[in-house]
């Protein structure tokens, strides 16, 4: 049975090897610095881990923004930063619960909107997020210039 549990620094090390099967471009090290600084500010964000039989298969990592967040009306908003499912525990539901969990948190504290985004061209996470109860809001593309 897969227990989903709030993370704690027990979990940093199979976290973070998750974190970089999620997001390549930074080493294992980096993701968990960052999973250890988020840790320490659990009033903004919300840190969720599957443990399975001991080894941790997914996780879910949320915050609470204040500020604008594209396609939402009000604030303040529970954003999903992040969310990864072992390969080995995919179809299982365990991504919708992560997500169940994650809502349940924001609504306690006052969000009534629940937002995420994905790169334009994923569309296996946009395939997940409507299948999560996600409803597509907008499409950017953002450019910049040295000066």
């Amino acid at each position: 049975m897969i227990a989903i549990l709030p993370a704690g620094v027990e979990h940093l090390d199979q976290w973070a090897q998750l974190r970089h099967q999620l997001w390549d471009e930074d080493p294992v090290a980096a993701h968990r610095d960052e999973a250890a600084e988020q840790l320490a500010d659990a009033e903004r964000f919300l840190n969720l881990v599957a443990v399975d039989d001991g080894t941790v298969v997914g996780f879910a990592e949320a915050s609470i923004r204040h500020e604008y967040v594209n396609g939402c009306e009000g604030s303040p908003v529970v954003f999903l930063e992040g969310i990864f499912v072992a390969p080995s525990a995919r179809r299982t539901g365990l991504a919708r619960q992560l997500c169940a969990r994650v809502a349940e948190w924001g609504r306690a504290r006052g969000c009534a909107e629940f937002a995420s985004d994905a790169w334009h061209d994923d569309v296996e996470s946009h395939a997940f997020h409507v299948a999560a109860g996600f409803v597509e809001t907008e499409r950017v593309v953002y450019f910049r210039q040295e000066l």
